[in-house]
């Protein structure tokens, strides 16, 4: 099909050269920038021969095409079975970027304050409003909001909390428990 000496352009890049080379499949070309390239024989088209057009066209198998074009089925997914009636757990971001507009001028102290206050209002909110459960995302980083947090839900007697879901939260976020009295 492609011999030393065509004038070729690649398909799917804005590419032209002169066949150096034809070895199986594979054609060796040399671009007009002086770089050599290879490229499979359906990836390349003959240039300056538009009556040989329609034989270049009919040369590729249309069912290899087809399966090039194919859309790979979707993966599945397991979705957690929920109720009808139940509530979507409240989730409570403690980034400091979710928390204040600016964060310039804050320490990173004023910074962990900040979020054990705000996770405290929280916690001390869904225990009046008889929440079940909370999540809190405090992302991955060096730990040190996530020991913080253990610290402050450790002082709670009616606190059961575990890492959260990884699926949804990946390693960053804690799921918290209340334990009601009926």
């Amino acid at each position: 099909m492609f011999k030393k000496g065509d004038k070729v352009s690649v398909l799917d890049e804005a590419v032209d050269g002169i066949v150096v080379s034809v070895k199986d499949k594979v054609v060796t070309i040399e671009t007009a920038d002086g770089f050599v390239m290879n490229f499979s024989t359906n990836e390349l088209l003959k240039i300056g021969e538009s009556a040989n057009l329609m034989e270049e066209i009919k040369g590729f198998n249309i069912n290899e095409v087809a399966k090039e074009k194919e859309i790979p089925k979707p993966r599945s997914f397991v979705k957690e079975k929920k109720d009808k009636h139940e509530l979507p757990v409240p989730e409570f971001d403690l980034h400091i970027e979710k928390l204040v507009p600016n964060k310039r001028g804050m320490s990173n102290y004023d910074i962990l304050t900040l979020q054990s206050e705000t996770a405290k209002r929280h916690i001390e909110f869904a225990i009046r409003n008889r929440i079940p459960k909370i999540v809190f995302i405090h992302g991955v980083g060096e730990g040190v909001l996530k020991a913080e947090l253990d610290f402050l839900f450790g002082r709670y007697d009616n606190i059961v909390f575990q890492d959260a879901n990884y699926q949804k939260y990946g390693a960053g976020a804690t799921e918290v428990y209340f334990k009601q009295n009926k």
